[in-house]
């Protein structure tokens, strides 16, 4: 007979091996990691075979019930990760290694600083850690990688010896704003008056916009959203990674969490953004026009986005990775993180080395950045 206190570590091949109680019970409430955001990309192909993102989702049991798990993925490329390690790659395989496939621990396409290693106690995400690296080690694969875990994991893998990559992103904070208005009187006059021109502009357009929780959406809503989010990608000639079926299947299991903004002109769709949300943070994703209007990217990607979490008091922004243009529209540049554990031992000291510049670098960046803060001196 098994002991009360005995743990078993397991692989499982799909988020749909779950039930949807027992895994968001560990993921915090996060949106992004609910068992419905991950079933949605599994179900609609998103993820899968033929993707380069195979689930492999590491738990662990103690007797029948689910106390740890991590949103885990076999990777045979990097595309879909905002962390970039193609130099790495390439390193690698001019050396006569391979370094695809890789365990990669992530929310996929989605550069959201939040747990990665689901688990209430730091004894449980310890064992993740230690199963992470053994799993890496017994399929003599390249690398393992755990993309932006918040500061409490990201301690734990740093106790652990993990190679810490350091980075930037952009978040709006609401400090009890009023208003947009309020809020606007935060900033220096320069940034202040720019926004009011750039606003300006777009209501001279003719654009109205319209503020669509996820409950409220249509089908044509839907359809005219993705018709905008594949426009994206092809003007920056790459192919969408998420299909039509993910957004269709969202839209009816966790439209609580869903917020679609669209700008219209005469009643006629021109623009749209999809972002979710939950009670603390409005996280923005995607964005596309089908059409140009001067600052509507702006009002669309930022400013309604702003406006929505005044009004319905939430405290953050998220607004994703890059964008320095984010700097004048009253986002504080943030940290994040990602850690790696390498096999090879001398590739190991070499990418230290190398992400140990690169730190000094980031650190001037972001020192720069601060420099270059909207708001009003105190």
């Amino acid at each position: 007979m098994a002991s009360p206190n005995q743990t078993v570590v397991q692989i499982v091949g799909s988020i749909a091996e779950f039930d949807a109680s027992e895994w968001n019970a560990l993921s915090a409430g996060m949106p992004l990691l609910s068992h419905a955001f991950l079933a949605a990309l599994e179900t609609s192909g998103s993820v899968g075979e033929g993707t380069g993102w195979n689930p492999s989702i590491m738990i662990i049991r103690e007797q029948e019930t689910l106390i740890g798990a991590i949103p885990l993925y076999i990777k045979s490329h990097s595309y879909g990760e905002y962390v970039f390690d193609w130099a790495w790659a390439d390193a690698y395989e001019k050396s006569g290694f391979a370094y695809y496939p890789k365990l990669l621990t992530a929310i996929p396409f989605s550069p959201i600083t939040s747990t990665r290693l689901l688990a209430n106690n730091n004894e449980t995400k310890l064992h993740l850690i230690e199963a992470l690296e053994s799993v890496m080690r017994q399929h003599e694969l390249s690398s393992a990688h755990v993309l932006f875990p918040d500061d409490a994991d990201a301690a734990l893998l740093e106790q652990e010896g993990w190679i810490k990559r350091t980075g930037v992103q952009f978040r709006w904070e609401n400090e009890a704003y009023e208003s947009f208005e309020h809020f606007l009187q935060s900033l220096s006059h320069n940034k202040r008056k720019k926004i009011h021109q750039e606003r300006k502009k777009v209501a001279q357009a003719g654009v109205t916009c319209r503020l669509i929780k996820g409950a409220e959406a249509t089908q044509a809503d839907w359809d005219f959203f993705y018709q905008c989010y594949c426009k994206t990608y092809e003007e920056h000639r790459s192919t969408p990674y998420l299909t039509r079926a993910f957004f269709e299947t969202i839209a009816q299991t966790m439209s609580q969490h869903i917020l679609l903004i669209m700008a219209e002109i005469e009643g006629d769709p021109v623009a749209s953004t999809l972002n979710f949300y939950d009670d603390t943070t409005l996280y923005g994703r995607y964005w596309g026009a089908t059409q140009f209007v001067s600052g509507l990217h702006f009002e669309l990607c930022y400013y309604q986005a702003q406006q929505f979490c005044i009004a319905e008091n939430i405290q953050y922004f998220e607004g994703g990775a890059q964008g320095e243009h984010k700097l004048a529209r009253g986002f504080k540049p943030r940290p994040t993180c990602s850690y790696h554990k390498i096999a090879h031992p001398d590739f190991e000291i070499a990418i230290k080395g190398f992400l140990a510049r690169e730190a000094n670098g980031m650190e001037v960046y972001t020192s720069e950045l601060e420099d270059r803060a909207p708001f009003k001196a105190k």
